[in-house]
């Protein structure tokens, strides 16, 4: 599989069986690294839970690449991919974790839910853009109110550093996948997510790993790590790109619109976080915005590197939504 399939190529048929469970495994796997972050952090630090995520996920899936062929070509293109690292998983996954010391998980979720419309602008910005029409500047409107919905009704004070860092964690979700559609698309999607997932984990390894706590974490850190590294990122990101194959890169994006409510419903059931008439309204507003601020680019879209997710920190580059 490759990072940029030919949409014109995306399967028409009805969904198979196969595509639906693909479908719901991923929009569950992408929506519960908020409710597992949001475990983590009370006893690890964000370096280290960024550290033991990536270390994770690259040993689980660097095996499978090396026996699938040499990694050469991937090698040859390291500074798009540090710089792809950077800002989907080097930065984002850190702020996403610290922010989520300071707010609800079901809140990070919902806030990293507008990575569209923030693609959806830089789209419009860059060079060889197209425009947005009436139909998607309605969904940056229609986006931005819930956002501001969302922020205005949901935040009290004090958590001004956390939106500021869930922010930058949004831009970083909207820009990176276009680092891929520019300079990756050529190369086998695993064989970056691998080498991408190694490199965070050993830019991360000193402060990481100085970092843990002198005793063992509770199990419930432990296993919601182990969560993020191996179901949250290595599977995920595996069973992505089944499901690209199997129901092509356009309908695969749907999964983006699932995530929010995944985040939102571990949230309020699993942690017992509030479900407010913001929470309300940002949802409806936010996933109705990104729809129509993305409908049109979604059938051109040429690069399916995810999310999440959306953090949190990561999907097409005009419809993606990650996890975190």
């Amino acid at each position: 599989m490759r990072l940029a399939p030919d949409v014109g190529g995306a399967k028409e048929t009805r969904v198979t069986r196969r595509g639906w469970i693909l479908f719901v495994a991923l929009g569950v796997l992408w929506g519960i690294p908020y409710l597992l972050i949001k475990v983590a952090v009370r006893d690890l630090s964000p370096a280290s839970l960024v550290f033991l995520r990536t270390a994770a996920g690259a040993v689980l899936l660097l095996p499978f690449v090396l026996v699938r062929g040499n990694l050469r070509p991937v090698l040859a293109r390291w500074r798009p991919i540090a710089l792809f690292t950077f800002g989907e998983m080097a930065v984002p996954w850190l702020l996403l974790a610290d922010a989520e010391r300071h707010v609800t998980s079901s809140l990070a979720g919902l806030v990293i839910a507008a990575t569209p419309l923030v693609g959806a602008v830089a789209s419009r910005l860059s060079a060889g853009h197209e425009p947005l029409g009436a139909r998607r500047m309605s969904g940056l409107a229609v986006g931005l109110a819930g956002v501001v919905a969302l922020l205005g009704l949901d935040l009290g004070r004090g958590d001004a550093r956390a939106v500021a860092e869930l922010a930058v964690v949004v831009v970083g979700y909207a820009l990176a996948p276009r680092i891929v559609a520019r300079r990756l698309s050529d190369l086998p999607a695993l064989d970056v997510v691998a080498v991408s997932l190694a490199m965070c984990a050993l830019a991360y390894a000193p402060f990481g790993i100085a970092q843990l706590p002198g005793a063992w974490p509770p199990a419930e850190a432990v296993g919601a790590v182990a969560g993020l590294g191996v179901l949250c990122t290595a599977l995920a990101f595996t069973l992505f790109f089944q499901l690209i194959a199997e129901v092509g890169p356009v309908r695969a994006t749907v999964v983006a619109y699932v995530n929010p409510a995944v985040a939102v419903a571990a949230g309020v059931t699993l942690l017992g976080e509030p479900f407010t008439v913001g929470t309300a309204v940002g949802f409806a507003l936010i996933l109705g915005g990104s729809w129509l601020a993305t409908s049109g680019a979604a059938r051109r879209a040429a690069s399916p590197i995810p999310a999440r997710g959306s953090a949190p920190g990561a999907v097409a580059p005009a419809a993606a939504e990650r996890a975190g």
